[in-house]
């Protein structure tokens, strides 16, 4: 007569086990001490309940370590968008028209900490066609300028751009930020930022606060456009 073999409890068994089991270690208190672990932090053994203790440091360590960094992050998003309204508030202030481009230019610099920042506008109204800032654009940056579709971030290739700025050959990064009415297709400017660090502007860097900042431009810049153009 033929017996089947009783299969062989499993570790899987034991957890299952003391898991559905809750008041076994209260009917076998005595194992909780009896157990020695090896400690994470070195060859010594360690009860359970100092495993247990040293765990749950190692847990909170590591949440003080992400509400550290949750923190760290709010502060300097705070410290942008304070910045970013600062500037604001300069464009908003600024009376003359004309003195736009110079007060965009100069603020990004002084409160972005941006080493370079030059700026270009075309379309503009006839009187100011003899602006500095409306005068030595080609058509090939312009065309340059509307097939932006996003900031370009990266490199200093020689673009005609760069040649905008004060020192073209300490520019080692560019962001380039096309200026739009709205949604229109057609840039009607180009924002250059340079830094002489070739890490500052990348192109795997993110551009949305870059598109925020052109926004913002845009919109004061519309007052150099004729009104047609600048509503269109």
């Amino acid at each position: 007569m033929s017996h089947n073999p009783i299969p062989p409890i499993t570790e899987d068994d034991i957890a299952d086990y003391l898991a559905n089991t809750p008041d076994f270690f209260e009917r076998h208190a005595g194992l909780l001490a009896a157990v020695q672990l090896t400690s994470p932090h070195g060859q010594r053994a360690v009860s359970l309940q100092e495993r247990q203790a040293e765990m749950l440091r190692e847990k909170i360590r590591g949440l003080e370590l992400k509400a550290a960094e949750m923190i760290r992050h709010g502060q300097e998003n705070t410290a942008i968008a304070d910045r970013l309204q600062r500037w604001t508030r300069e464009l908003l202030l600024t009376r003359e028209a004309r003195d736009l481009p110079t007060v965009i230019a100069r603020e990004l610099a002084s409160h972005f900490l941006v080493p370079q920042v030059a700026i270009k506008v075309w379309g503009v109204m006839p009187e100011l066609s003899g602006e500095p800032f409306s005068r030595g654009v080609s058509d090939d940056a312009v065309t340059f300028a509307s097939s932006l579709a996003h900031p370009y971030c990266g490199g200093n290739p020689g673009l005609e751009a760069a040649q905008w700025l004060a020192d073209p050959s300490a520019a080692a990064s560019l962001a380039l930020i096309p200026l739009r009415a709205g949604a229109a297709p057609d840039a009607f400017g180009l924002l250059v930022l340079a830094s002489g660090d070739p890490q500052r502007f990348t192109a795997d860097m993110g551009t949305d606060f870059l598109s925020r900042i052109g926004e913002t431009a845009s919109a004061a810049l519309s007052r150099l456009r004729p009104v047609t153009a600048a509503t269109g």
